[in-house]
């Protein structure tokens, strides 16, 4: 690539993260006035175990209104909106997440995130993930480092599992194999972009889910673990793709480059 294309091309992505920093906080604000509201409130997903509020919705809306009116071009994806197969054909595609962690948003937890990224070619190339209650902005874009609340962040420098603190749902923290393999149980967050950002941010060392996240879940965090010099990936060592047409991904892991082979190798027949 040319000096001057790279140029262009750095100054879009600067562009994107601007965008997605003031959507994030925008969208925040929002749901911000209905956190602690008596809410209208249904289920959703095959066995109605997902719970989706009027918040997300209008969260969703008010973020794909700020966003595609901003990007006309780029294709879009969320888990609160229906999905428009047309995103498969888009250069770029906004991949969002408007309450990330709906059941701790709806509980009163304050470890919600609003998770916004900007997907090329099947990877991320700018990300938000903002958490409202902790004032925490986490800020990526290829190549440019992670950033949080305008502070550079890096994965953990943990060499090996035995202590390395680990962050999942119960089921895997609480798990006996692995507790026996050295693991030290960290806060289980109830939103997986936040679970994953705290191993961006070297808080934690490993953050691990079960299969089933998709798209929205993933795609901003993922880039600012890489960005921070870590790594997402499936159990097999996988990197994870995104804007395909099946958009949901099996367990992984979070965790530095030192670090994810020797826990994948751990955790592999754990947290299938």
């Amino acid at each position: 690539m040319r000096e001057a294309d790279q140029s262009i091309r750095d100054k879009d992505l600067q562009a994107d993260l601007q965008l997605l920093e003031t959507a994030a906080r925008q969208a925040g604000e929002l749901a911000l006035s209905f956190f602690g509201q008596g809410l209208e409130t249904w289920y959703k997903g095959k066995g109605n175990e997902s719970p989706v509020s009027e918040a997300d919705i209008a969260v969703d809306r008010f973020l794909a209104d700020r966003l595609t009116s901003a990007r006309p071009d780029y294709g879009w994806l969320s888990e609160e909106t229906a999905d428009d197969k047309a995103r498969l054909s888009c250069s770029r595609v906004f991949i969002v997440d408007p309450i990330d962690g709906t059941r701790a948003f709806l509980a009163g937890g304050d470890e919600w995130t609003i998770s916004l990224a900007v997907v090329e070619d099947g990877r991320p190339i700018a990300g938000s993930v903002f958490c409202p209650c902790r004032n925490e902005m986490f800020l990526a874009c290829r190549g440019g480092g992670a950033w949080l609340n305008g502070t550079e962040i890096k994965v953990s420098e943990k060499k090996e599992i035995a202590g390395a603190t680990l962050t999942g749902t119960h089921s895997i923290v609480s798990n006996t194999d692995v507790i026996a393999a050295g693991f030290e149980k960290a806060e289980i967050l109830r939103s997986l972009a936040y679970r994953l950002v705290m191993v961006a941010a070297g808080r934690i060392d490993v953050g691990a889910a079960r299969g089933g996240p998709s798209d929205w879940d993933l795609a901003a965090a993922d880039l600012l673990v890489e960005e921070a010099g870590g790594s997402v990936m499936g159990l097999s060592g996988q990197p994870l793709t995104y804007n395909r047409a099946r958009t949901g991904h099996p367990a992984l892991i979070a965790a530095s480059t030192t670090l994810i082979g020797p826990v994948c190798a751990v955790l592999k027949d754990i947290i299938r």
